[in-house]
């Protein structure tokens, strides 16, 4: 068994002026959210889930963005309410947030 049922890695990365990232879109402070969230739930602790500061996860264009290990899930979000419905869906449901989902990979060079 993992030493956490779920780690929550949250892009916070900041690029140069001009360049669409993660910070741009509150990614710090809606990550303190989920980590809050997270302890106020009793989640937040070995056994359960954690909630990471990430440097460039390289979706830039998607973001902000985390992605929820072990299983590889891969979100986008943009509200605290976002947050919200990640944590009481994917993390204490096991359920998919099927409108934050984002493909696990880069599309197929036919597709862009």
């Amino acid at each position: 068994m993992p030493y956490y049922q779920h780690q929550l890695f949250f892009c916070i990365n900041r690029r140069s002026a001009g360049k669409r990232c993660c910070a741009e879109g509150n990614a710090e402070a809606l990550r303190d959210y989920a980590k809050q969230k997270l302890k106020k739930l009793g989640l937040h602790s070995a056994g359960f889930s954690r909630a990471n500061t990430s440097s460039c996860l390289g979706r830039c264009d998607e973001g902000p963005v985390l992605v929820i290990y072990p299983e590889g899930v891969w979100y986008h979000y943009h509200s605290t309410h976002d947050i919200d419905e990640i944590i009481e869906q994917h993390i204490q449901q096991g359920k998919i947030v099927e409108r934050l989902l984002l493909p696990a990979s880069p599309p197929e060079e036919s597709e862009i």
